[in-house]
């Protein structure tokens, strides 16, 4: 299973300060390496929280400058607010995230035009298999922890799981996701070791 954290400013509710430090004290409590997925302007707002995630030797990719759906842009527009990312993420973190591009919603995975501008980039846009849904503000941890555990265990084969790094649910599920998964033998790898050569 590869953990995927896209790293965002806060969509809704119960988002309370610190839930993306908990994820990291987590994921370093447990020895689990994860792929944040970084958008420029949060870089740009929190930049010591950026470098923090890079220093604690998670995989960096990029997730927009200003998460809107990357099908409503024009193909310049495109360019522009993925480099516009690149740009933050180079200059406050030090990391390169290319190949890596999360887009945001999931918006244009199926989209010829986005794919081809991606990969002038040097980009590959990272999908999903199995969301926890941690961003609808009505779901409990308990309810993000059984969407991700069923996921995972209902499938075969390398498969990537969609959290955030700032819902309560998803700092709240995270303990007992990685527990119940490591109970069953289920090995934590990132993005780049199932994706790569497929």
């Amino acid at each position: 299973m590869a953990l995927t954290i896209d790293a965002e400013h806060p969509d809704g509710s119960r988002c309370a300060r610190g839930n993306c430090l908990r994820i990291l004290d987590e994921l370093d409590r447990v020895g689990v390496r994860a792929t944040f997925f970084l958008q420029g302007r949060w870089v740009t707002s929190h930049p010591q929280l950026a470098c923090e995630v890079a220093k604690r030797g998670h995989l960096i990719g990029n997730h927009s400058h200003y998460h809107a759906r990357m099908p409503l842009f024009t193909a310049s527009g495109q360019i522009s607010d993925v480099t516009e990312a690149e740009e933050a993420i180079r200059s406050v973190v030090g990391v390169d995230p290319r190949p890596w591009f999360r887009s945001p919603f999931g918006a244009g995975l199926d989209d010829e035009e986005l794919t081809r501008n991606l990969g002038r980039l040097g980009y590959r846009n990272v999908p999903w298999h199995v969301d926890g849904q941690d961003w609808e503000a009505n779901r409990s941890a308990r309810q993000v922890e059984e969407s991700v555990v069923r996921g995972i265990l209902s499938a075969n084969g390398a498969q990537i799981v969609l959290l955030h790094s700032w819902p309560d649910q998803a700092a709240e599920a995270l303990p007992r996701i990685l527990a119940r998964l490591a109970d069953e033998g289920v090995e934590f790898i990132t993005v780049d070791q199932v994706l790569n050569g497929n």
